[in-house]
């Protein structure tokens, strides 16, 4: 299982989140997701913890929780959904 943290201040750093999450058990991996353009941090990550009874922990007490003066959104990542549309906004013959 994968967490998704969301509604993250943009200075947050993976030692930030890596700090936070070790309370819960071993951080496995963690994904700070960044704007290909910006480089900026995009408000979000994906933290692995060794085992889900640590995961299932961490969102039940992160969730909604106050840090950094952003309230969390702390819960299971979700699989990747493929976008099959590629813009344009018409079909081209």
């Amino acid at each position: 299982m994968s967490i998704f943290i969301g509604n993250l201040a943009y200075e947050v750093t993976q030692s930030d989140l890596n700090d936070v999450f070790s309370e819960y058990g071993q951080v496995q991996r963690i994904h700070l997701p960044t704007d290909r353009e910006t480089g900026k941090m995009r408000g979000f990550a994906f933290i692995e913890l060794e085992n889900e009874s640590d995961e299932q922990k961490a969102i039940n007490e992160l969730n909604q929780a106050e840090w950094m003066g952003r309230t969390l959104k702390v819960d299971q990542a979700r699989p990747r959904q493929e976008n099959n549309n590629r813009g344009g906004g018409r079909n081209r013959f």
